[in-house]
């Protein structure tokens, strides 16, 4: 008997505006909302709100039989909440039929995992209280950014408490081994650890509308046929994905609903096929053998490495920079700054900076807001550069920080004077042109007032004068 984990990973980043270097200690909204609204609005209709209507129609069609798993990021929740709510409300929906379980992540969708252990715990658990909030389900297995994974990651998960961990069914890792069993980290077996086969999960995501693929069009009872041949043996299928993969990566028209929606009905028809969340299988499912990471491996790029984020001298610097303020946060209890540290942890603006070409870059670039990856550095860099700032404002720790900090305050403070007094002088101009319009007559025409009859007459005199004497001395001579 094989069983079929279907796990999707929910991610938005918040993405930064168009942040110039004479922005830095002037401006630190660092965001562009309008691009992440109608970036959230437009996934959100094309992906989430249909996927989740299809998929609550297949439990209620198919019962408790039908299974799903997602990890939704804290930073897609915020988005969600601030921009289209109603996802939160179809995610609700779900999570109460009892067919799906949500993961544990990091709350930022950051790589704090490959830096720092206790922040990396702080967001794990910032993420799973989160999740506990909105859908009343405490997540057991744990699913890393960007499937991360390495066996000093897997050990620290662990500690954590989880039962089990997603990660990429390498080949460098695999060798001659198959992704379709359970296994378990090398360090710490208690922790079961679940690999996805990325072959078959790339036929969906990947290559479902590729017209050039030899197996294109693919059916679900195609799909279903290759699963249900494979060694007996075998007994997990883990077919992992981006959920965007409905509706948004493979547009509506390429049948990618209907290919979701005959899914269950072709598995159903099999004996030896089941549907299982990654919870059900570490609590059912034995491993057979340890699986050794001992450098970290994800579900990017044909290399399955990190040198989608940290590849280049440009990455390492931003990372190295940004996480080099650890200590001082965790000092800081200035709300806003806290919040944008979460926010600028995000995976993505590393992303953002690659300078690989690889196969699958369109479609992890395809909100990439940057013309180059200089020019998503040089704007990251910026952000950060005004973020410190702040930060050594707020977490000063030696003279010249303070001094730093007294003299930021001070601006600030005639900063909102000079504000104010432009307001004013706004208003004090606003006032007078009323003043004048009401004063000025109909027809703009003037009458002529007593004073100007006087002062005329008073210039007239003068040349009545000058005519006389000229009139005397004309008689004499």
């Amino acid at each position: 008997m094989k069983t079929i984990c279907l796990y999707f990973q929910v991610h938005q980043p918040i993405r930064l505006r168009r942040y110039r270097f004479f922005d830095i200690g002037n401006d630190s909204y660092y965001y562009d909302d309008y691009l992440n609204e109608s970036i959230m609005r437009k996934v959100a209709d094309n992906c989430y709100l249909p996927a989740n209507h299809l998929l609550l129609s297949l439990i209620k069609e198919y019962g408790i039989q039908f299974k799903v798993t997602f990890s939704i990021t804290g930073i897609a929740l915020d988005q969600f909440q601030l921009y289209a709510p109603e996802v939160i409300d179809s995610f609700k929906k779900l999570a109460k039929t009892g067919s799906v379980d949500f993961l544990a992540e990091t709350y930022s969708h950051s790589l704090v995992s490959l830096k720092n252990d206790d922040e990396f715990k702080k967001q794990v658990e910032l993420h799973t209280k989160k999740i506990k909030s909105l859908f009343n389900i405490e997540p057991t297995v744990y699913r890393n950014t960007e499937l991360i994974y390495s066996d000093e990651i897997g050990a620290k998960v662990a500690d954590m408490g989880f039962k089990a961990i997603l990660t990429e069914g390498a080949k460098h890792v695999l060798g001659w081994k198959s992704p379709n069993y359970v296994y378990y980290n090398a360090i710490n077996p208690k922790l079961k650890v679940l690999l996805k086969n990325f072959k078959l999960s790339d036929d969906i995501a990947f290559r479902f509308s590729n017209q050039g693929w030899a197996e294109y069009p693919l059916t679900a009872a195609k799909f279903v046929s290759w699963i249900s041949q494979l060694d007996a043996k075998e007994e997990t299928i883990n077919l992992f994905m981006d959920y965007e993969t409905f509706g948004e990566h493979q547009n509506k028209e390429s049948g990618i609903f209907n290919f979701l929606k005959d899914f269950p009905k072709q598995v159903f028809k099999k004996k030896n096929l089941t549907f299982s969340t990654p919870a059900e299988i570490a609590a059912e499912y034995q491993p057979i053998a340890a699986v050794h990471v001992p450098y970290p491996i994800s579900w990017a790029d044909e290399e399955r490495d990190l040198t989608a984020w940290l590849g280049n001298d440009m990455q390492e610097d931003a990372f190295n920079k940004l996480y080099s303020l650890t200590d001082k946060i965790n000092k800081c209890e200035d709300k806003k700054i806290l919040t944008d540290w979460k926010y600028l942890q995000a995976s993505d603006h590393f992303y953002y900076m690659c300078t690989k070409i690889f196969s699958d870059g369109d479609v992890h670039s395809y909100f990439n807001p940057f013309d180059s990856p200089y020019d998503a550095y040089i704007n990251y860099m910026n952000i950060l550069s005004d973020f410190i700032i702040r930060v050594n404002a707020a977490v000063p720790e030696n003279v010249t920080e303070k001094e730093v900090a007294t003299l930021s305050a001070i601006l600030s403070e005639k900063n909102l004077q000079i504000e104010k007094y432009e307001n004013e002088i706004k208003r004090l101009k606003e006032s007078k042109k009323k003043i004048s319009t009401k004063s000025k007559p109909v027809g703009g025409i003037k009458k002529t007032t007593g004073a100007a009859n006087v002062t005329a007459t008073k210039k007239q005199t003068p040349t009545s004068k000058k005519v006389g004497k000229s009139k005397k001395t004309v008689r004499k001579k």
